[in-house]
């Protein structure tokens, strides 16, 4: 196990029992508290021994993003009990339903742009982030993410992303500010192995477009028979509290369109082991250049179904596609 992983659950489980034991002294003693701190007890005595984190069932290890969760668990996914089975069923039920109401609405026009995207979990739930709304100015932020992890705790970090930025968004902030608020909030709010890669931008009808990437794929700006990536250098958000990021400043023409995307796009690999590739990518948009996001965002789709053969995807696959109306429109 991680050396930072394993600190991060022993302090959780000295915090947990130090809890327990207050209930137990103010006369607390009913049996599921006496359980539970047995429960504690014994996690704490396998870290010392060594043998933490290990499957009861089958000696493999139990995979560590479910032990930042419930850090109790002693059986890996392989082999949970029939009750743990229902249990993870409902949650990933519940989670898959929270994940689709997070979502924003689909082909929509906003502040003299036209937007659509698509979203595609490779599990039961995504850890990606894809994010369009509207702006106390009049204008509009947009975003597409990766959270670090699998399952449900990275889909309960992308589901504290959008509660972030949702209330940040009413605040009437800078882009600057909102991502160093929001990265502070994340870092504060997170355990350290959490984090957020993520590009995004605030537009308005001017055609005038604020970018800021934080540790993510460079974006993709249609300009003509032209595109060109905007690049980021900024860390990602949760890692450190002071973190600070650059924003870009650029005029879309109308017509002009923004790609933002995940790696399950262009890190995605056929049977010859090549990646997808953003040149690819690139080609492909320049002959799109006249279409609307949501044929644009199909024509990568069926391209990267091509391309990938019989090769199931294996990371999940988010793909935002903004449009600077034509003048005549609307």
């Amino acid at each position: 196990m991680d050396p930072q992983t394993h600190s991060t659950i022993r302090q959780q489980l000295v915090e947990r029992r130090g809890r327990l034991q207050e209930w137990i002294a103010g006369g607390m003693d009913r049996p599921q508290i006496a359980r539970l701190l047995e429960e504690v007890d014994d996690a704490l005595d396998r870290m010392e021994r060594g043998t933490y984190g290990v499957c009861v069932a089958c000696g493999e290890a139990v995979e560590e993003r479910r032990l930042l969760v419930d850090p109790l668990l002693r059986n890996c996914l392989d082999h949970l009990t029939t009750e743990q089975q229902r249990a993870l069923e409902h949650d990933l039920d519940l989670a898959w339903r929270l994940q689709q109401e997070l979502l924003p609405r689909r082909d929509i026009t906003l502040a003299g742009w036209e937007i659509d995207y698509h979203y595609e979990a490779v599990g039961p739930v995504s850890g990606d982030y894809c994010e369009v709304m509207p702006l106390a100015d009049g204008g509009m932020f947009f975003s597409v993410g990766d959270v670090s992890g699998k399952g449900i705790a990275a889909s309960m970090l992308m589901s504290q992303l959008h509660a972030i930025f949702r209330s940040l968004g009413n605040l009437g902030l800078s882009l600057e500010d909102m991502m160093s608020r929001a990265n502070r909030l994340l870092c504060e709010s997170s355990m350290p192995s959490f984090y957020a890669t993520l590009a995004c931008g605030r537009a308005g009808e001017s055609g005038e477009v604020e970018m800021c990437n934080a540790g993510h794929l460079p974006s993709l700006w249609v300009q003509g028979h032209q595109v060109k990536r905007i690049e980021g250098g900024g860390l990602p958000l949760g890692l450190f509290c002071s973190g600070k990021y650059r924003v870009d400043r650029i005029r879309l023409n109308p017509g002009d369109s923004l790609i933002l995307y995940s790696d399950g796009l262009s890190e995605a690999t056929n049977p010859q082991l090549e990646e997808y590739g953003l040149d690819r990518l690139s080609s492909l948009l320049v002959n799109l250049r006249s279409e609307p996001p949501r044929a644009l965002i199909e024509a990568c789709l069926t391209d990267l179904r091509q391309f990938l053969g019989d090769v199931p995807k294996n990371d999940d696959l988010t793909v935002l596609a903004i449009r600077r109306q034509n003048r005549s429109a609307g």
